[in-house]
């Protein structure tokens, strides 16, 4: 991907991919057009990348305007390239191509406005790296979580709320949609298992079945409000089955394309860019399904990281400030605090890692029902967001993509 060299590029412009490779550059003419409205009625403003970006920011954040949404989602393509790259040749085996990666983190951009605090941090790309990796990351590891788990262990752990939307994915008629969901209601109601480990539940018996089979056939009456014959024990089991099949399906659906090269009415090339403001199955992937509570989770992590900074000693907590605010190198602490070179790097170690063992900490807190396992994976991936998070804290806004 060749950088773009303009104001007007920049904010005007969206990368389009072929076989998951960057192609070129594609004009937005409203786009366009708009950006040079204001650089030309405006010529004594700063012409710099940053202003612009919070310029767009701030009409976005004012006014919901998505006209400035759309010259920051441009804005926003090479981080969003580099990041999907990224991930891309570090996991090269898994499903998604670059394309698709991309395309989640087009996807992400509203979230990411929602999000970014220019009073912590006025680069809105690197945040925006930060971001849709974290992303990223979160997809690898919950595609990982539901492959690893039974279909009935899949089925106690959502909820209401993705059950019907992967049965309506799906494409069943209203009827079967309610016959589905009431037979997963019985099932959950008697598919209870006091244990920790939840991926290998035993898988129900036939006496289980039978008992989920009977309730059905007696709440159907009243739950179902339609007539319907009684159900067996195996048309119960394949519709659960099968549900547990849509749920894969919807929670990780087949990426399409998001680079669709359209021609207006004046054959100028623009780029077709989807409404990003609807509901998106993608933004929802993670099964807690709400992003207020992913919100409330980046409060619970900052919150974290603030109190394990806080338990350091001055001498260390000084280092890391050195370290990641004003950006010194090792010896350059050395020189100013007048300190050994071995300690130094021992103080920085050892406080990355109290402040990483309190976030594995916090991270086993949010599902410790569903999964309290800690792998180096894991740990490598809370390891990378900590370093993220600590350059965002402390206002490293010096780097360049």
């Amino acid at each position: 991907m060749h950088p773009r060299q303009n104001i007007i590029e920049m904010f005007s412009t969206f990368a389009q991919l072929e076989g998951n490779k960057f192609s070129r550059w594609v004009t937005d003419t409203n786009l366009r057009r708009s950006i040079l409205s204001y650089l030309n009625s405006s010529p004594e403003v700063d012409n710099s990348e940053k202003f612009w970006a919070l310029y767009w920011y701030k009409s976005w954040q004012n006014n919901c305007n998505s006209l400035a949404k759309m010259h920051l989602l441009a804005y926003l393509q090479e981080p969003f390239y580099r990041a999907s790259e990224k991930i891309t040749t570090k996991y090269a085996n898994n499903q998604y191509g670059l394309a698709d990666y991309f395309q989640i983190a087009n996807a992400e951009v509203e979230i990411i406005l929602k999000d970014f605090n220019p009073e912590k941090s006025s680069n809105l790309r690197y945040y925006a790296v930060m971001v849709v990796s974290s992303r990223f990351r979160e997809i690898l590891r919950q595609r990982k979580e539901v492959n690893i788990c039974t279909n009935w262990v899949l089925l106690r752990k959502v909820t209401k709320k993705i059950i019907l939307e992967a049965l309506n994915t799906a494409g069943l008629s209203p009827t079967a949609i309610n016959q589905h969901r009431l037979a997963w209601v019985c099932f959950k109601e008697l598919y209870v298992y006091q244990s920790s480990g939840t991926k290998k539940l035993p898988e129900p018996n036939r006496q289980l079945w039978s008992a989920i089979t009977d309730l059905y056939n007696r709440e159907r009456q009243t739950q179902l409000g339609f007539s319907t014959p009684k159900s067996t024990s195996e048309e119960i089991e394949r519709w659960l089955t099968q549900t547990a099949v849509y749920i894969r399906a919807y929670l990780f659906p087949s990426v399409k394309s998001l680079n669709t090269v359209t021609v207006n009415s004046q054959d100028a090339e623009t780029l077709d860019i989807p409404d990003l403001s609807s509901d998106s199955l993608l933004a929802d992937i993670i099964i807690k399904e709400d992003i207020q509570n992913r919100e409330q989770q980046v409060l619970q992590m900052s919150s974290a990281i603030s109190n394990a900074l806080q338990l350091l000693d001055s001498d260390s907590q000084e280092i890391l400030r050195l370290y990641y605010q004003e950006e010194l190198t090792q010896q350059q602490i050395v020189q100013r605090l007048q300190r050994s070179q071995p300690t130094i790097s021992r103080r920085l170690v050892k406080g990355r890692e109290s402040i990483l063992a309190a976030l594995v900490e916090w991270r086993q807190s949010l599902s410790p029902d569903l999964n309290n396992s800690v792998d180096s994976t894991l740990i490598e991936d809370i390891s990378i967001a900590l370093e993220e998070y600590l350059r965002i804290h402390y206002g490293n806004l010096n780097v360049k993509l």
